[in-house]
């Protein structure tokens, strides 16, 4: 992420435009401190964290003071959003189904600590815990559930729900990681069957629920789900490095769990109903149930200081830092692949904000929102001052005390493992949560804690009361221009060896650095703007007996092993290989993927056709040196497009995305063809 200088940063927000006027509950004109702060961030968010848009507002005792939106222009000049831009809300949209069971249980139809097949009866998986699943579980992520079916969910102009229609098939044949209530971990799929559970038992669309209940009560006409019918015109525009001008709209059919599309003030609207401002529609008891601390039922991390600490629905009830003035904060944040928001509430003080983005990330919207909403504490009398950023030194190595080695070996998280040694009082560790905390040493500084030269990270080895040990991580992440975020989760969990006999060993070795395609996602969905999502190369860890985090079991079948509360437990797989046809396929999250060696090259020859088999499956060619540096001009039918990616994977062209039907072809890339079962693709190959 780009770094921006004191001296870029002043001179942006001197050419900010000033923001409008609006009138405070006591009278007084908004234009001060809050309002600077926000387009400051604002700011910060478009110049160093690939966004470009952003939209934001305050409520406090049920008015907006403070509303505003920032937007890059495909020229890259800055221009005003207007209020009535509509974002997605990703998961934020958890809330809204949550609320709506709530509501349920209200009229007296739900209890949500009844098992859910009392109320779907046709839920089952290959478990038989999963007969222990209660609602209160779903919304908490402590179902054991392995996390999220993603395939066909992220559609480009494309409402299809085929994701929540294959659902119960799809946990028809999964087990549970683990035993429901015993931890929580985030799972996508636990609200997808909370929009299920709603739908059953009001005994109509989720969409038309939250339109009855929900958008007609509360007036809000910017509310919507990508089955309403509305001005698709009306939501932000979204973009992608590479292609020009504007993407098609996003459809996150997954409503229940990251569907919902609306604005900052309506955001804010809702947020009255879930800090039961509004107890006609949902009671302030249940409002106030939702945000107990659900996650301290389970195996958690002790620090009480946290941006994760799930409520009913919420990522957070007690968010940082606003316990440090004494001030409850609730939090909701969402991504999907464009659109990305953050929900914050103090319910004691009846004020929210919203701040939504096309680009960049949920954590960066919650860092930057918490900021805009200290100042505006601050502002009107709500906190003294704003305290400083937590600081950090190197730390000083100390004497570790003897044991301690025991604690080295194999651990893992889903999709990687890990040989982790303690010696002379030192851990290297790669790069954790996703790169955010660099790959370092930690040196042991006492109280069985390591800190990292970066002196902001602490890890230590926690015995849980489950059973498993877990590498705990404590940071403070820095967000130039945006401050800073605490985390503290389990990173790896560690595991037993797993010997592999030799015929065993030998089918993985075979695998090992291969990577397998996926089939059956459709050619419009956004995953093709990035290939390394529908792709899963193998990482063998041959000495442990693992691959890609699973465990061996023989040489077909590997099974997830995670058992991690907080994050990195989240969207787990197994991996289930099979033969047909002389062909190597994979069986994993829900998809079908094909091994690399049964991809061909695509033809060189000046004019050639490939056709879409009757399965409807997705076409996978490699360009090899033939038909590399020619131009390919493809003609299909309209329900049909393709990709090209260079050698490293990079997007060349997503005609869907594009609407160009041509493409220079890389030596070395890869080419991808979908649509319908029996669609053609006439192509033409010439030369520079």
């Amino acid at each position: 992420m780009k770094r921006m200088g004191a001296v870029i940063m002043a001179a942006l927000l001197l050419a900010l435009p000033a923001a409008a006027g609006i009138a405070r509950a006591d009278g007084t004109e908004e234009g001060g401190l809050a309002a600077q702060k926000a387009r400051e961030m604002a700011e910060a968010l478009i110049g160093g964290y690939g966004v470009n848009g952003v939209q934001y507002a305050i409520r406090d005792e049920g008015k907006v003071v403070l509303s505003g939106g920032l937007g890059v222009a495909e020229d890259g000049s800055r221009e005003p959003i207007s209020k009535d831009t509509m974002f997605g809300i990703g998961s934020v949209s958890k809330m809204y189904v949550t609320a709506a069971a709530m509501m349920l249980v209200d009229s007296g139809k739900i209890d949500i600590d009844r098992p859910l097949t009392d109320y779907i009866p046709d839920f089952k998986m290959a478990d038989e815990r999963y007969k222990r699943i209660t609602p209160r579980m779903l919304m908490n992520h402590s179902a054991g559930l392995y996390g999220s079916h993603y395939k066909n969910s992220m559609l480009l102009g494309d409402n299809d729900t085929e994701n929540f229609d294959t659902l119960l098939e799809n946990l028809r044949s999964e087990r549970l990681k683990s035993d429901p209530g015993e931890y929580s971990v985030y799972a996508n799929d636990g609200f997808q069957l909370l929009q299920l559970l709603v739908e059953r038992v009001s005994g109509m669309s989720y969409s038309e629920f939250l339109a009855r209940n929900v958008s007609g009560p509360l007036e809000l006409t910017s509310t919507k789900t990508p089955l309403d019918v509305f001005d698709r015109d009306r939501l932000a525009p979204t973009r992608f490095p590479g292609i020009q001008g504007e993407l098609p709209p996003e459809n996150a059919n997954v409503v229940g769990t990251g569907g919902i599309y609306s604005t900052a003030e309506e955001l804010t609207l809702f947020s009255e109903v879930l800090t039961g401002e509004r107890p006609k529609l949902l009671s302030k008891a249940l409002a106030s149930a939702m945000q107990n601390p659900e996650y301290r039922k389970g195996v958690w991390v002790e620090d009480e200081t946290n941006t994760f600490g799930y409520g009913l629905g919420w990522d957070s009830v007690d968010l940082a830092p606003f316990g440090d003035y004494g001030i409850k904060a609730v939090t909701k944040g969402g991504d999907t692949i464009v659109y990305h928001s953050a929900l914050i509430a103090l319910p004691e003080e009846n004020i929210s904000i919203a701040l939504l983005t096309s680009g960049g990330s949920s954590i960066m919207n919650t860092a930057a929102a918490s900021n805009i909403l200290l100042v505006y504490l601050k502002e009107t009398g709500g906190i003294a001052d704003i305290l400083p950023d937590k600081t950090f030194e190197a730390p000083v190595k100390m004497d570790p005390p003897d044991g301690l080695q025991a604690y080295s070996g194999l651990y893992g998280n889903v999709g990687s493992t890990l040989h982790v040694t303690i010696e002379n009082g030192e851990v290297e560790l790669p790069g954790l949560l996703s790169g955010m905390i660099p790959a370092q040493t930690y040196v042991y500084t006492g109280e069985e804690e390591f800190t990292g030269v970066d002196g902001r990270t602490v890890i230590s080895f926690d015995e849980q009361t489950n059973g498993h040990t877990y590498i705990r991580v404590k940071t403070y992440l820095e967000f130039p221009g945006l401050g800073q975020s605490v985390m503290a989760y389990y990173e790896y969990q560690k595991l037993d060896e797993n010997p592999l006999d030799k015929t065993v060993a030998e089918a993985w070795t075979e695998r090992e650095g291969r990577t397998y395609y996926a089939l059956d996602e459709k050619i419009n969905s956004l995953f093709y703007l990035s290939p390394s999502v529908l792709t899963k190369t193998i990482g063998l860890d041959k000495e442990g007996g693992y691959a890609n985090g699973t465990k061996i079991t023989d040489e077909d079948h590997a099974v997830n092993v995670a058992e991690i509360p907080v994050m990195n437990g989240r969207d787990a797989f197994d991996l289930d290989f099979f033969r047909q046809d002389g062909t190597e396929y994979l069986r994993a999250d829900g998809r079908t993927y094909t091994a690399e060696t049964a991809l061909a090259p695509i033809s060189g020859a000046a004019a050639s056709i490939v056709t879409i088999p009757d399965t409807g499956y997705v076409r996978w060619y490699k360009i090899g040196a033939e038909a590399a540096g020619q131009t390919m001009t493809v003609d299909f039918p309209q329900s049909g497009g393709f990709a090209v990616y260079n050698a490293e994977g990079a997007l060349v062209n997503f005609s869907v995305a594009s609407g160009i039907n041509t493409a220079l072809l890389p030596e070395g890339g890869l080419i991808v063809f979908g649509g319908g079962a029996g669609d053609v693709f006439k192509i033409s190959l010439t030369h520079k």
